[in-house]
């Protein structure tokens, strides 16, 4: 028993309980077999029943070894696929079969049964992508977020497996310039229709798509392409199932006492994160996906449910709650230099993405979902209406750099009768698609991450059903292959102009040059870079504007570099094919101005070069420059002042400086995707 774990586990600070808890493979006294451990202090008495023992319990009685609940037994012979449960003789004298809360896989269901599995993976050839992965601040992050069975599916087949769509997945992201690729949770579950958001098996990779070694190796062929991999992951809440964590024991073990408190929003039970044993066990699942299988980012759900209780605002902090998310992004940080933290949270507490000794939670990103409300509510009007909600476009602006935001259209967004992104987008089928062209324009050279859901940018109209795969068959329809192509060349851009992801978090790289032309719906800003910029100018108006005037801060020739009206895209080819000379009149209170055609609906970016450029100069607290990583390790304590501790935080911060390769140009997506519709 490694005493080291016990202790930290104990006092809430231990990122490694799956080493001691669990099913392990091992030798003893010259003899093979699994050591089964578990943490049950109200148990009468425990059992290890399973397919090495004909499910008998009669000889795998399990010893408590502390006297504050750890119970552990050694069974000669069990050996790896063996399947078992835990027979629980409750504190109430019950007798329940569980399964192993630190299970490393588990049955498909409906059954249950706990699986013994080796997770010493020898596949691995990733030290490259692991030695220059970063938090990415400066750098380009356009995420992919899917549902692995929803994907794609196989003729006959419930479920594709990890290892069948790497291939085909790898491919589609490189083509579509995706940077990262964002799996909904794959840890176990037993209800489908919860895509895996309400969780049995924390450490139990699901059995729907395959073995443990089937998602090692895609992760592995993933990163050998320079593809990131985020994975969700749920601290808050877990199914009430009788086989899984609640009442383990017979007691409230994992979840509150109260019932009040225990019960969630979602019919499962919220996690007492007051209780160092818990803190323990989640701390743990998030490091074991870190370390196990080399996951690049957590994004973690339902934050706001963190912050206040049951994440209603007006019953207050939870302070519990709070120390527990601040001491284990604090502990990730440290332990995965590089790796990525971002909260889904929908509340407006403050620093969220701000240092945990500034008192912030320490994570990286936040999604911006008051940027996407705003933004489909916005587009969801007749634009006779929209001026009168102008704002709805420009009030991100105005609190943008108060955290480190993400943009993100989820899947959230496509299910439960909300429509998808183009549906709710008012006007005929031909308008929807001309300001959906527009919106992503809008999205790519808005300051900020990015993230779409599966389906996206197929330009999907039916919502998203986790039974069934894409709608591949779109792209043999001309608007929505056009859009698809467009979509992957504004993340080609994206990822090539570094003046579109550099300096996302630094204010001097965005101002507006109009941001109050509600009468015209018009939006226009520029993205400010080191040797260039970009005027956008965004028409969420079905009028044609013929060289209308912008201001603009430099003299010099501004060449359109993307169009959303052109042709290519299935536009109305209203665009400007001409350089366009800065003219020496004042406008916009800028002294300079341009006149360029707008097309209705449509969406156009100019790049002007900038001469005799000098580096500039940054703010002094420029939330790009570094990581926010931290450097005590989780077996660690703080340092003892606040000055040391920022000090050894900073010398722990990475910068993420290193350039971007270019992304080559593609040409038609319907080829390109063949294979997947086939």
């Amino acid at each position: 028993m490694n005493n080291k774990i016990v202790e930290a586990y104990y006092q809430g600070h231990c990122f490694k309980a799956y080493e001691l808890f669990g099913a392990h493979l091992c030798e003893e006294r010259g003899n093979k077999g699994v050591r089964f451990t578990t943490f049950a202090p109200h148990a009468q008495s425990i059992q290890v029943i399973g397919s090495f023992n004909g499910w008998s319990c009669e000889d795998c009685y399990m010893e408590r070894v502390d006297d504050k609940g750890i119970w552990s037994v050694f069974i000669k012979d069990a050996k790896e696929h063996d399947m078992y449960k835990y027979r629980v003789t409750q504190a109430t004298g019950r007798v329940v079969d569980k399964m192993d809360p630190y299970a490393f896989y588990s049955e498909l269901r409906p059954n249950t049964a706990s699986i013994v599995a080796d997770l010493d993976f020898s596949l691995w050839n990733d030290e490259k992508w692991m030695n220059k992965r970063t938090k990415n601040f400066d750098r380009p992050v356009n995420i992919y977020e899917m549902h692995v069975g929803s994907w794609k599916k196989a003729e006959d087949v419930e479920w594709i497996n990890y290892r069948e769509i790497a291939a085909d997945l790898i491919a589609y992201l490189k083509e579509m310039n995706f940077t990262h690729v964002e799996f909904m949770p794959l840890c176990e579950f037993p209800f489908d229709g919860s895509w895996g958001y309400q969780c049995s098996g924390y450490f139990s990779v699901t059995s729907r798509y395959g073995e443990c070694i089937d998602l090692a190796y895609l992760i592995n062929e993933l990163h050998k392409a320079d593809i990131g991999v985020i994975m969700d992951f749920v601290p808050v809440h877990f199914v009430r199932d009788d086989f899984s964590l609640s009442y383990f024991d017979g007691t409230p073990l994992y979840e509150y006492e109260k019932a009040h408190d225990a019960d969630s929003q979602w019919g499962t039970a919220n996690f007492n994160l007051w209780k160092e044993e818990v803190r323990s066990f989640l701390m743990s699942a998030g490091a074991f996906w870190l370390d196990k299988y080399h996951v690049d980012g957590l994004r973690m759900d339902a934050i706001s449910n963190i912050i206040h209780w049951h994440g209603n605002k007006d019953l207050g902090e939870n302070q519990g709650a709070l120390d527990f998310i601040r001491r284990m992004n604090y502990n990730l940080s440290a332990s995965f230099p590089g790796v990525m933290l971002i909260a889904e949270d929908s509340s407006d507490y403050p620093n969220v993405t701000k240092l945990t000794i500034d008192n912030g939670l320490g994570f990286d990103y936040k999604w911006d979902l008051g940027w996407m409300n705003d933004t489909l509510k916005y587009l969801e009007k007749d634009p006779i209406y929209r001026k009168w909600h102008h704002n709805q476009i420009t009030f991100s602006m105005a609190y943008f750099y108060s955290e480190r935001f993400m943009t993100e259209f989820s899947h959230d967004e496509v299910v439960h009768g909300k429509k998808t992104i183009i549906d709710k987008i008012w006007g005929t089928y031909e308008q929807k698609f001309a300001q959906l062209r527009t919106l992503y324009m809008y999205m790519f050279t808005h300051p900020g991450k990015k993230l779409n859901f599966m389906g996206n940018e197929l330009a999907h109209f039916r919502e998203w059903d986790e039974s069934k795969e894409n709608d591949w068959f779109l792209l043999t329809y001309p608007l929505h292959d056009a859009f698809h192509n467009y979509f992957a060349r504004l993340g080609e851009f994206y990822q090539k102009e570094p003046t579109l992801h550099a300096d996302d978090y630094n204010y001097e790289s965005f101002r507006w040059i109009d941001a109050d032309n509600a009468d015209e719906n018009l939006f226009s800003y520029i993205r400010r870079g080191a040797t260039k910029d970009f005027v956008v100018i965004l028409n969420f108006s079905p009028n044609t504007y013929r060289q209308h005037r912008f201001g603009v801060l430099s003299n010099g020739t501004y060449n359109e570099v993307l169009n959303s009206e052109a042709d290519t895209w299935g536009g109305c080819n209203i665009t400007n094919p001409n350089k366009v000379k800065a003219e020496k009149t004042p406008y916009n209170n800028m002294d300079h101005s341009i006149c360029v055609d707008v097309a209705p609906f449509g969406a156009l970016m100019l790049e002007v070069k900038k001469r005799n450029t000098k580096p500039k100069a940054q703010p002094a607290a420029k939330a790009t420059k570094k990581q926010t990583a931290v450097t005590t390790t989780a077996k660690k304590v703080a340092p003892k002042t606040k000055a040391a501790a920022k000090a050894a935080e900073s010398k722990a911060v990475k910068t993420a400086s290193k350039p971007v390769k270019k992304a080559s140009t593609k040409k038609k997506t319907s080829a390109k995707v063949k294979k997947i519709i086939d």
